[in-house]
């Protein structure tokens, strides 16, 4: 038999429908083995995506995708779905440039009924689909599908807050496998894994079994029914209550593997009436492929492996990456100073604060999926004399942008923000990319911002951020650094001021952060073109930028480029563009910014990306060397 002799046949969510019980089994196999094989290839969201096969199945054989919607939290869960609804002949395109995205895309296809990427959104986005619905008297069902590490987040309990209050039909599925990325943490947690297992409840649960088989002609069956009815008693004590008391419908918990359990409940959901339903689904990250299941988190997301094995594919280059040397370096002098506390936001290994966690367990928080919490509990701490450093992805720390302002930087508090995965992060793709931090963070007063070029400016970046009497934000790219060896001691580098990292004339490039190295590459390429060499000086800070210097240097030359791996807009390149305009000097200078134009920027290796957006170094020679000419002739 072909592998994919039942997939092959499925070209719309209808025809999932149609298949039996026996049939959704093996193509639930059949799933997972194409899911396998091109992520071993691609790279992306493994676990979670075999963790929901029969979740997926299930959705699609009880609902009406021509009708109904469905909404994904996060989607990094969605490749069953992906090849459920019209793009299986697409999948090996998963995540490579042009390709599909690893996410739902309302522009993909019509059943990404709504676009997703961050965490926590889906219920309040499907209680938006509810009331449209209801407002147009249409009687379709709106279903969201929700991870417990989703569910950790303060936008996911808004939204359950206000879908009991409005009482709207709904379906909120919470596909609960104990992890978002990391192991979950906090209370709610506890609340869902809870099981009675004490003591008392055991030896009552022998007791009253006994008793039931002690019944003449009936008790066998009286017995089987009470221990069937087990699983709903547990829920009633459990989270079961909490659902309730937000005014949800509660079903469950239900085994997320066991396709004829699923569709049952699946139906009892779609038939309630009165007010919105929980139904509560346990699987398991990883399933069907045993490296992912013995470990979902380094399966959670990765690259390419060897499926047969699991073993990940080495790379060419063997430098350490940015996040390792961040991690690192905050052990190094967290030894130091005990003051040192590392924050973060479910992503412990994704940040490399795992590290400082197994060293320091006692001086490590993870908040879970709460960036607003992780940033204000940071705030909290640094009045009372820590130094606590928070490290969040680019793309995620935007959702904590009021706390940055209002509880950080208005109360000038030494919280240091390590800003991991700034600029553009690769086949994760416009949710992810990290290009919009220097923007949102270079208006706010008191805030500090420094972009190491490498590895080694990263540990005096650090050790810079943490003594400053004040918040910072310390920005560094996702992947390895460019093999620069490290100095022995980290240096604490002067506020506000650059290095000169190449002399020159008539033409001035001033980089930031992980470009610097590529305007070196340029340097070299512009000076073979044009017959002169053009200077390369490197700002290091982004806020305070050095002003006397690159005012020096605006006066020394006719052409100044700026070049940075974030959005044009607000970005670096106009924090020296204003700079000139307001100290009056931009008249004699042609300035030329390199940067991310005003548009999101789609999915493809960094490599692909860079070269396309122009960020490498023979890119940036080029765009300098038609710059000048084009000015030089006149035209």
């Amino acid at each position: 038999m072909d592998a994919t002799q039942l997939l092959d046949g499925i070209d719309r969510p209808s025809d999932v429908a149609k298949l039996s019980r026996a049939e959704l089994e093996i193509l639930a196999s059949e799933i997972r083995a194409r899911i396998v094989e091109v992520v071993s290839k691609n790279g992306g969201h493994l676990a979670p995506s075999l963790g929901v096969v029969e979740l997926t199945l299930a959705l699609l054989s009880v609902f009406d995708l021509e009708h109904d919607k469905l909404v994904w939290d996060v989607g990094h869960q969605c490749y069953a779905y992906k090849l459920l609804t019209g793009r299986r002949d697409r999948f090996g395109t998963l995540r490579t440039l042009n390709g599909l995205s690893g996410f739902p895309k309302m522009s993909e296809s019509p059943y990404d009924h709504f676009g997703v990427g961050h965490s926590s959104t889906s219920i309040s986005a499907a209680l938006g689909f509810a009331m449209a619905r209801d407002l147009k008297g249409l009687s379709h069902h709106v279903i969201a599908v929700i991870g417990d590490g989703a569910m950790t987040a303060g936008e996911a309990f808004e939204g359950l807050n206000l879908a009991g209050h409005m009482g709207r039909r709904l379906i909120v599925v919470l596909n609960d496998n104990e992890m978002s990325i990391s192991p979950n943490v906090g209370a709610l947690s506890l609340v869902l894994s809870r099981t009675l297992s004490s003591q008392w409840v055991r030896e009552h649960r022998r007791n009253v079994l006994h008793f039931l088989r002690s019944i003449p002609h009936i008790g066998g069956k009286l017995a089987h029914y009470a221990e069937r009815g087990e699983l709903s008693f547990k829920s009633f004590f459990t989270p079961g209550m909490l659902f309730e008391a937000l005014h949800f419908n509660y079903i469950g918990p239900v085994d997320g593997h066991d396709l004829s359990s699923l569709l049952r409940h699946l139906q009892m959901a779609a038939t309630v009436t009165d007010g919105p339903v929980l139904l509560h689904v346990r699987t398991r990250k990883g399933k069907g492929y045993q490296p992912a299941e013995e470990n979902p988190t380094k399966f959670h997301g990765v690259g390419s492996f060897l499926p047969e094995t699991g073993l990940s594919i080495p790379k060419k280059k063997n430098f350490p990456s940015f996040t390792k040397i961040f991690a690192e370096s905050l052990v190094r002098f967290a030894r130091e100073d005990s003051r040192i506390i590392a924050i973060t936001a479910a992503m412990p290994e994704g940040t490399g604060t795992a590290l400082f966690r197994d060293t320091f367990p006692d001086r490590f928080v993870d908040t879970g999926i709460c960036e607003q919490h992780a940033v204000t509990f940071a705030a909290g701490l640094a009045t009372q004399g820590l130094r606590p450093v928070v490290a969040i992805y680019s793309t995620f720390l935007q959702r904590s942008f009021d706390q940055i302002i209002h509880d950080v930087c208005l109360q000038n508090l030494p919280v240091t923000f390590a800003v991991d995965r700034a600029g553009l992060v690769g086949e994760d793709g416009a949710t992810h990319h990290g290009v919009f931090d220097m923007s949102y963070l270079r208006e706010i007063p008191n805030l500090q911002i420094l972009a190491p070029r490498d590895e080694n400016m990263l540990q005096h970046a650090l050790r810079t951020a943490l003594a400053i009497e004040g918040p910072v934000a310390l920005r560094y790219p996702r992947g390895v650094g460019f093999g620069v060896e490290l100095e022995p001691e980290a240096r604490i580098l002067e506020t506000g001021r650059g290095e000169l990292l190449r002399e020159g004339e008539k033409i001035a490039l001033i980089p930031c952060g992980n470009r610097v190295h590529p305007s070196l590459e340029a340097a070299i390429a512009i000076e073979k073109e044009l017959g002169f060499s053009p200077m390369v000086f490197d700002p290091v800070w982004v806020k305070p930028l050095p002003r006397e210097e690159i005012l020096s240097i605006a006066g020394r030359v006719r052409y100044l480029v700026t070049v940075e791996d974030g959005v044009l807009a607000g970005g670096f390149g106009s924090a020296v563009l204003e700079l000139l305009a307001d100290e009056e000097r931009l008249s004699g200078v042609h300035v030329l910014r390199i940067g991310l134009p005003d548009a999101f920027v789609e999915h493809g290796t960094q490599l692909e990306l860079r070269e396309s957006l122009g960020l490498r170094g023979h890119c940036i020679a080029s765009r300098v060397v038609a710059f000048y000419r084009k000015v030089e002739s006149g035209s």
